[in-house]
């Protein structure tokens, strides 16, 4: 672990590991973004990494951060987790990826002349040193590299550009061959990595992103084998489900990974967070990007997943002797069984894996039996005692919830949000001095620069009556078609339909019923972006906007007019985003005793208190549309409750056993994508806060409410043939295993104690957490015995055996299974 002093460190590398001062490591590392969260909540997240088991912290350069506005968050996170005693892994890019908007280049790029992005190509190579150049020189400045006494010890040049690289044809090569040589030379004194890059040239180390690395190989026996980005969950979507990865498959992948000869994994994410404000790429990745992460959105520990990760370390650790010491051997035990051996001298470090997904199996080993689940790997620290299995998880499990608040004091829980409303009409169509006409229809991203999400396509019409388009001398269908990402239709100042794209196609195809009337009348399209796209070759050259064609046609007839290449007029933005109003401070809310609702283009404002303590904090915005909030000035995000996940895909619980893909496990088909959003504590005062909402198609403001998180039930579920708890294994000795399996339960927070057992039961208990059943056998004495241990406790800990319990039914295979509140 790194110390805190500045003597510097000499980082290098050799075919096992990353050496640090002259030793071969073992290394834990997770992925979290300084903008996905505030500077507020570092400390406290890079603890808990720290907490559970990890070494390094990896995190993205965001470019479209830096520049044009100078940012120092980045120097400010590197030094927070130094102050941890942790490493760090910067991971310049400056392509990033990361569901971010525009993949974190600054827009401004585009509009290079002869610009080509991520190719061998003089106007992009010559922004990209200079960027890395930046970075560095930001990072050597404050003697942040471990060759200076800082915490960095890796670097990363590019990013998963092997996925594409074919694309860009033989400039491909000449581009990585450059960016290596560019990278290596800015003298940095720590190796440089580039992810999904099998041709990275010397000496940088080409390192695996993916859901399991354990079969990848770098490029040259002198490279240690390292996965940069082990996906601990997947993104959401608006309009998707909720992707999770259950903490069974995570546990394998890492051990498997260590099994065949792997020393630096790195979870992508640690703690996912928040996409504030207008950052989030795709198009429609949700505000939220939770990640199903060890730590979750709001920086509260995801239970079981980071307490069973913390035993996989520790186990894992627990071999590094052995592990830095030689490479494996590997030998089958059967059909989808492995043993990989670590021997050397003295020390012996043992993996057994059963990659089957069906069947349990017993394998000898050594000479001793072994019993290994499905999908599952065994660690054996002195290659004889199992000191944990990937599928038997000792954690305890933690059920949060959202406990919504009252917030005025003046009036009961039931209600919403702020009584006090005021809102101001945002105009359909044309509003500001900045607008101006052109003949046909503008890509949207060209035009707006990204400055908004928001361009109005404004057209006038003459309509006599008698045109062959028109039925009953006023009816008619309006046809558009648009790149996306969504847009909405107004005939005369009135709303008239909407339509949207979704994550699979950003394009919308929109048929919509008009009504015109005779003389003149004026077609308005706010065309919106939900985020511009961060992935794929030639991923900036995908537009957005109404490209056409656009046209009226006939309902009977079929005789159409195609009004594209018409003189249509542009507006770029909002004229609420041009005075500002998402401060709040402007003198031209209107506050009336009726609160206009359901009604398209509306700010509006309210004031509010901050919940009482520290819980993280969330908006309801159940009832509202789509559109953007803001709480102080600070945007919390897009907000979108009304774009609900389709039907199909989830079930209630989801095999951990066979490969993980990002469908296989999903979670709230058939309701909103998003619902609950982050509001940073640190964003708020104790009272008089301004929540301002820009609503694009109608909502009900006064049913928002305000939510803390909060921890529910503890649980956990252990079985006789678990393995003693990790911390009770002696190093020495090996001698963890005499104790028999063990419940453990503690209460998350300090000053609390296990304040009631709700559920306790020895036998064949079955369920999750919040819904345990007594199975057919079930010992009448668990719940007095398990009272007893906890209650008033902060922690317990239950012999999960006969021992303990006598026995309910002879020859059945037993657990406890216990669910506690801690007050």
């Amino acid at each position: 672990m790194l110390a805190t002093t500045s003597f510097s460190a000499n980082v290098s590398y050799d075919h096992r590991a990353l050496v640090i001062d002259g030793k071969r490591r073992v290394l834990m590392s997770g992925s979290i973004h300084y903008p996905r969260s505030t500077p507020e909540m570092w400390p406290d997240l890079v603890q808990k990494s720290k907490d559970g088991g990890l070494d390094v912290i990896e995190t993205y350069l965001f470019w479209n951060l830096h520049e044009p506005v100078r940012n120092q968050d980045l120097v400010k996170f590197v030094k927070t987790v130094a102050d941890a005693g942790l490493y760090v892994h910067l991971r310049i890019g400056p392509y990033a990826c990361a569901e971010w908007n525009y993949g974190g280049f600054p827009l401004w790029l585009h509009f290079i002349p002869g610009i080509e992005f991520r190719t061998d190509n003089e106007p992009f190579k010559a922004e990209m040193k200079r960027i890395t150049d930046k970075i560095v020189d930001m990072m050597k400045k404050e003697k942040l590299y471990a060759s200076q006494g800082g915490p960095i010890i890796l670097s990363q040049i590019e990013n998963e550009y092997g996925n594409i690289d074919s694309a860009y044809g033989s400039a491909a090569k000449s581009y990585i061959n450059w960016a290596a040589s560019m990278a290596t030379s800015l003298n940095t004194g720590v190796p440089w990595v580039m992810c999904q890059q099998a041709d990275a040239p010397d000496p940088i180390i080409n390192t695996c992103n993916g859901f399991y690395c354990d079969q990848f190989k770098p490029n040259s026996n002198q490279k240690p084998k390292m996965w940069t980005e082990n996906w601990s969950g997947w993104f959401r979507s608006f309009g998707g489900a909720v992707p999770y990865r259950p903490v069974e498959d995570l546990a394998f992948a890492v051990a498997r990974f260590f099994q065949l000869g792997g020393t630096f994994q790195n979870y992508y994410m640690y703690h996912g967070g928040t996409n504030f404000g207008r950052t989030t790429g795709g198009p429609f990745i949700s505000t939220s990007y939770d990640y199903d992460a060890p730590i979750d959105e709001y920086g509260l520990l995801r239970q079981p997943k980071w307490g069973h990760l913390k035993d996989v370390h520790k186990a894992i650790k627990l071999c590094e002797g052995a592990l830095v010491a030689t490479d494996p051997t590997v030998t089958s035990l059967g059909t989808n069984l492995e043993a990989a051996v670590y021997k050397t001298g003295s020390t012996c470090a043992a993996f057994l894996a059963n990659v089957g997904t069906k069947s349990d199996a017993t394998v000898n080993f050594n000479g001793n039996s072994y019993h290994l689940p499905a999908w599952s790997v065994s660690i054996l620290p002195d290659c004889k005692n199992v000191v944990l299995n990937t599928a038997k998880i000792n954690s305890v499990t933690m059920v949060p919830s959202f406990i919504h608040q009252s917030l005025n004091g003046n009036f009961d829980s039931s209600e919403a949000l702020g009584s006090d409303w005021s809102w101001i009409n945002e105009p359909v169509g044309i509003s500001k001095d900045n607008a101006f006409v052109k003949l046909g229809l503008l890509e949207q991203i060209n035009t707006t620069a990204d400055q908004s999400d928001y361009l109005w396509y404004s057209l006038s019409i003459d309509i006599k009556g008698n045109e062959p388009f028109l039925e009953d001398g006023s009816q008619t269908v309006l046809h558009v078609e648009s790149l996306g990402h969504a847009l909405h239709v107004f005939i005369n100042g009135k709303f008239a339909g909407s339509g949207k794209g979704n994550s699979g196609n950003a394009k919308v195809s929109l048929e919509i019923s008009i009504a015109l009337v005779a003389g003149k009348n004026t077609i308005d399209l706010l065309s919106l972006t939900v985020g511009l796209q961060n992935y794929g070759a030639f991923y900036d050259k995908t537009g957005a906007g109404i490209t056409g064609p656009v046209k009226l046609k006939g309902v009977k007839s079929g005789t159409t007019v195609d009004l594209s290449s018409q003189q249509w007029t542009y507006q770029v933005g909002l004229k609420g985003e041009e005075l500002d109003l998402s401060s709040g401070s402007s003198s031209q809310w209107v506050s009336k005793s009726t609160l206009p609702k359901n009604q398209p283009l509306i700010w509006y404002k309210t004031k509010f208190d901050a919940p009482a303590g520290n819980d993280p904090v969330a908006i309801d915005f159940t009832g509202m549309g789509k559109g953007e909030a803001w709480v102080n000035g600070q945007s919390i995000g897009r907000f979108w409750p009304t774009y609900i996940a389709s039907n199909g895909g989830c079930t209630d619980s989801c095999d951990y056993r066979g490969s993980y893909g990002s469908s296989k496990c999903l979670k709230n088909c058939g309701k909103p994508s998003q619902t609950m959003y982050h509001v940073p504590r640190s964003w708020l005062q104790p009272s008089g806060n301004t929540l301002v909402l820009f609503e694009e198609i109608g909502g009900n403001p006064a049913q928002i409410s305000f939510a803390t998180r909060q921890i529910g039930s503890l649980c956990s579920h252990v079985s006789e043939t678990h393995p003693s708890p990790i911390d009770t294994w002696d190093a020495d000795s090996g001698s963890g295993s005499k104790l028999g399996s063990l419940l453990s339960l503690e209460c998350p927070f300090p000053g609390q104690v296990i304040s009631s057992i709700k559920f306790a039961s020895f036998g064949t208990p079955h369920g999750t957490c919040g819904s345990f059943s007594h199975g057919q056998c079930s010992s009448h004495r668990a719940l007095a015995i398990v009272q007893k241990a906890c209650v008033g406790s902060k922690s317990c800990r239950v012999g999960a055996s006969i021992n303990t319990f006598g026995d309910p039914c002879k020859g059945v295979t037993k657990s406890l299974a216990v669910e506690a509140s801690c007050a």
